[in-house]
């Protein structure tokens, strides 16, 4: 398969195999807009199709943009096609519906679960915790940015992007590039333990269709500080996820994540990924008839 810049995926086996076979199949499930497969799903012509998009209306990166707009256009057939659209969220579902047209009756927002094997809290120092890709959309910058206020601050970022690079370059002229750790392709219990000793994960994406770290940050009972943007702003309960205006003023955001590090998370309502896979196997039957 080819991914150039790590976009729109592209394998040529898939699509000659689906060409082939796909009638073979009872019901075939897609996911994501930005990557090639569910659109050979949708030209292969299955007997039922269920599509989740992922999607946010916005491009990742310069290559990604460029791809954007003719893909968008091209791609609107997965969405004529399928017979049920699964969203990740509300915000996720209404966009689908504004941007592309499709009936109201098929589709539905199914929150995206967690495993609740979270190991208890444990408290060590202050932790600033950031899980997800390093984009520049994802508004990292501003938390570099807000290190400066909170000296009693490290910053833990997990994950790995292009913007790696800038980051680093942006800490290091704020001065706060020594209370920055890096970790990427981290075990499943290595990532629990940083969610276990974080104080607070901060969210600040200029645009998400769910924010599935957000909920994994809860069920480890983490509070959260995220932006006010597209679906990330369901999360905002001034409970145990707090809301900030995008873009974020430094000194409100260093503010909310001294006043979200000090609270306990109390109960959330986070599904788990069974009740996912039973919401999603009531809409195959009800297909499938």
């Amino acid at each position: 398969s080819y991914a150039p810049s790590n976009a729109y995926f592209f394998s040529p086996e898939l699509r000659s195999y689906l060409k082939r076979h796909s009638g073979d199949y009872d019901l075939i499930h897609a996911h994501n807009f930005h990557a090639f497969p569910a659109l050979y799903v949708a030209l292969s012509k299955p007997k039922k199709f269920v599509f989740t998009p992922h999607y946010h209306g916005h491009a990742h990166s310069f290559f990604r943009n460029i791809l954007f707009r003719p893909y968008k256009f091209y791609s609107r057939r997965i969405f004529d096609r399928a017979d049920k659209i699964i969203c990740d969220s509300f915000f996720e579902r209404d966009l689908v519906l504004k941007d592309f047209g499709v009936e109201n009756s098929k589709i539905l927002a199914v929150p995206l679960g967690v495993n609740f094997d979270f190991i208890e809290k444990r408290k060590t120092g202050k932790k600033i915790l950031y899980v997800g890709r390093i984009e520049k959309y994802k508004g990292l910058d501003f938390v570099v940015k807000t290190l400066r206020l909170l000296p009693e601050f490290r910053l833990e970022i997990v994950g790995q992007g292009s913007y790696k690079r800038e980051i680093m370059k942006l800490a290091k002229n704020f001065g706060v590039l020594d209370r920055i750790s890096f970790y990427q392709d981290l075990s499943r219990e290595e990532l629990l333990k940083r969610y276990s000793e974080a104080s607070v994960l901060v969210l600040l994406s200029k645009f998400e269709a769910y924010g599935l770290v957000v909920a994994e940050a809860l069920a480890s009972k983490t509070p959260c500080v995220v932006a006010k943007t597209s679906a990330l702003a369901e999360w905002v309960d001034n409970r145990n996820v707090f809301g900030v205006s995008y873009p974020p003023e430094i000194t409100e955001l260093a503010e909310l994540i001294r006043k979200a590090s000090e609270i306990e998370v109390g109960d959330v309502n986070v599904p788990s990924w069974d009740e996912v896979a039973e919401r999603t196997k009531k809409v195959y039957f009800e297909l499938l008839g």
